[in-house]
Order: C-alpha cells, then structure tokens, then sequence
C-alpha cells in the first residue's frame, strides 16, 4: 500500500494531515483519574466530549472564529466540565464499581439544550446541557441576593426584569437508569427514532425508554444455563443509523449479528451472521484472542459495517455475510511479538475504530501513540503519530513507518522500540470536515487536513 502523504508530494490531493490543538498537560506526570477513556462529536461537530477514568465529563465547543478564519481551522475550547459518576460499593457482591466514563453518545437536538448519554459499568446518565445567560431581577418577595424580604417592608409591587449576565452553562442529570446490567456496561448506542437506545454488558443486551428509567426490556441474552457452557460474551453493539428496527452486536468468538426487532421481542435467533471462517494453516495458540472483535461501527450510509480485531480492521457488506470485502492490516509487525504482548496483557486491549462523514477514510488506534489511517477508494494507508513533539500549529504530520528486521532506515523505528505504554484505544472523527481527535492516555489531540 503506498501512504497517503506520498500521494500529497505527488501532487494528488490526498489529505496531509497537520496538527491543531492538543488538550490536558504534557507533562510526563499522568495520574490514572486523568486517563481519557472515549471520545465522541456531536452529530454536527460543534461539540466535542470526553470522559475520563475519574468519572468526568469534558465538552468542548468548535471556536466559531476558527469556522471563518482563512485558512480554517478546526479549534475547540472548553464548554462545560462535570462529574458524571463517582465511585460505588455494590454490597451484595462485594465489588467496587469504578466511576470511569465507558462510553458517551449525544442525542440529536432538538432545542436549545444539548443531551448526552453517559455511562460507567453499571449506570447510565442521560445529562441536559444548557445555556444561562440571562437572570431575573427585581423580585418582591426577595432581594437579588436572594435573602427573603420581609413581607411588612413590601409597600409597592415591582415588575421583575431580565438582566444580561455572563454565559453560564449547566450541566444537569435528568434520568438515572440503574440496576439493569449484572455485568459490565460496555456499550450505549441511540436508536434513530431518539426516543430509546440499548446498552449492553457481556451477556446481554437491554432496550430503554429515554423517558422510563424503571424499566427496560432484555432484547438479548446469551448466558448459557450453565455458565461453565459460555464460550464468548457480547464485545460491541450497536444501532443501525438509519434502520430504527436494526441492530447489530459483536463477540469475543469474532462473529457479528445483525438483529431485527421487528421479527421477535427477544433477538437471540440472529438475522445474520458476519463471520469470517479461519484458515487453518495459520492457526496458533493466540487465534482465538487475537479474532475477538473490540469495537464495531456501521458506516453513516448505513450500507457498511466495520469491525476492529486485535490486528485488523475489516469493512462488511451488510448484504454478504460471508466475508468482509476490505481487510486493512493495523499493525502486522506485531505479529511476531504475540507472545510477549499475551504476557504483558497488551493483547487484551480493546481498540476502537471510527468512520469519516464519508465513509470514505476509517481509522483506528495502535501503540507508541500511532494512530492509522485508511483511505477506502485509493487503497491508500498512512500510519501518523500524536506526541508533543508536533504540538506546534500547523505542523504537518510526517508518516511513520516500523521496520521490524536490524536494518533500519533513517526515518523508521524499530518494532523492539516501540512504547506498549502509550496506546491509542479511542479516536473520533468530526461528522462533516477532515478533523480527528486522538486519545493519548490524558491527551487529546486535535489534527485537520492542511488546507
């Protein structure tokens, strides 16, 4: 595969990619509440949040100078900052449940306020933010300070007024949905209809109301009668984003299932299944961890599906369920080291994968802070790096390039000097312009195409 910077010095308009911001302290002092655990946009790009192993919230808002500066530019400053979750103690269990963010999806809007769903293990938050910046003054049953008048003292009736004040924004809590998930949440994915959403934890997957907290209905259940039976758990799952009935969940066995509601109430008999059979010439003792899929996402248009392994990014036709008709190699100079990363329990980690607005270009995560890139019409790749040593506007990324045998050229770095520390799990991309954000442990980095 050549890159896609080669194809920009030859002249054929393909993205460079150039850095823009980069959010939270560069210093080498990390504490692990600071750890940036998902990333999302909003569904126009304006707003931008990430939750945080601390149970923090962080939104950021599209400067509107940036919008019309020339060139664009694609800059974010803080919006609102909270705490969604904090840390629980499940008594009959014994277990501590930690308040880091798993995942966070925005709703459409439909008003001025915003709304977004948040979750960690075990509760789901759905938050309103709002915009205050106006107050009322001019009570008559209490001063602006807000100390209660005497009612004897009120000899005249006073008009209260609206009074500019500086913008505040609120971040308020509007349903708590509890006690659902015996296991670990590691999915929340919005229906189109905006009006439910599912969540799902390694054997189940629940179906909610937004507007019932009390309730929600198992949609699907795959633990066995005799849990020494299980033989994969539910890894990723998700709404199809135009088909409201459509659902689609993925296992650690590397299989995925496409769901239809409209055939039963309880989606354990599949509609399809997207596996890809394994060949078994190269089969080894890691196969079957390295083929559990991490993170699943159907494409904007609705007729794709890409799916994340441990070393590969496949893209799905949701009309063949035989095999994927694209599969982008992540980082294939790992393979060799399966060993060490399987005693290092760097084979576990679970890398996300997003599309761009136009389906066109996917992207996904790996080590040493490289991120990769993949350009589906030109069949182009390009492997880039977040590191504060482009923190600088307008720096062009370079590709990087890992050579794995003792010759080394002089821009390559060697697979043994790779940092398995610094691991890009989560990455997003902004639903209608060329601009990404990465997260590096407590870094989020902002790039967008040279212009």
């Amino acid at each position: 595969m050549t890159t896609m910077t080669d194809d920009v010095e030859n002249g054929n308009g393909e993205i460079q990619w150039c850095f823009s911001q980069v959010k939270g302290t560069l210093e080498d002092d990390v504490t692990e509440a600071d750890l940036i655990s998902c990333v999302e946009f909003n569904h126009d790009g304006e707003l931008l949040a990430t939750g945080d192993k601390g149970g923090r919230v962080v939104i950021f808002q599209r400067d509107p100078m940036s919008k019309t500066c020339i060139p664009r530019r694609g800059d974010y400053t803080v919006y609102s900052t909270f705490q969604s979750h904090e840390p629980e103690f499940d008594y009959l269990k014994s277990l501590e449940i930690e308040e880091k963010i798993n995942k966070i999806r925005w709703l459409r809007r439909k008003n001025q306020a915003h709304f977004l769903l948040s979750t960690n293990d075990k509760t789901i938050k759905l938050w309103k933010v709002s915009e205050k910046d106006k107050k009322i003054e001019g009570y008559n049953t209490k001063e602006d300070s807000g100390i209660m008048r005497d009612p004897m003292n009120i000899t005249s009736l006073r008009v209260p007024v609206l009074k500019s004040m500086e913008l505040m924004v609120e971040a308020s809590p509007r349903r708590v949905f509890a006690n659902a998930h015996t296991y670990h949440i590691n999915s929340i994915s919005v229906n189109s209809d905006q009006e439910t959403y599912l969540s799902a934890d390694d054997l189940r997957i629940n179906l909610w109301n937004l507007e019932i907290t009390d309730q929600s209905f198992n949609i699907v259940d795959i633990k066995p009668t005799n849990m020494e039976e299980l033989t994969e758990v539910i890894t990723a799952a998700e709404f199809h984003p135009l088909e409201c009935n459509l659902f689609v969940y993925s296992s650690s066995k590397g299989t995925i299932r496409l769901c239809d509601m409209r055939s039963s109430a309880l989606c354990d008999k599949h509609a399809k299944l997207f596996e890809e059979q394994d060949d078994p010439t190269t089969r080894s003792f890691f196969s079957e961890i390295i083929s559990s899929i991490s993170d699943v996402k159907i494409s904007n248009s609705g007729r794709y599906m890409m799916s994340r392994d441990y070393m590969t990014i496949k893209v799905w036709d949701l009309h063949m369920e035989t095999k994927p008709i694209e599969t982008y190699p992540v980082h294939e100079y790992l393979r060799p080291k399966l060993c060490s990363l399987y005693e290092n329990d760097c084979i576990f980690d679970k890398f996300e994968c997003c599309w761009s607005g136009t389906d066109q270009y996917i992207m996904t995560g790996a080590y040493n802070n490289f991120f990769r890139m993949f350009d589906r019409a030109a069949k182009r790749d390009v492997t880039l790096e977040a590191s504060k040593e482009i923190a600088k506007p307008k720096t062009v990324l370079k590709p990087r390039k890992v050579c794995i045998g003792n010759k080394r050229k002089k821009d390559e770095i060697s697979v043994d000097c790779l940092d398995f520390n610094k691991k890009i799990l989560h990455t997003a991309w902004h639903p209608n312009e060329n601009i990404v954000a990465v997260a590096a442990t407590n870094n989020l980095y902002l790039f967008q195409d040279k212009l």
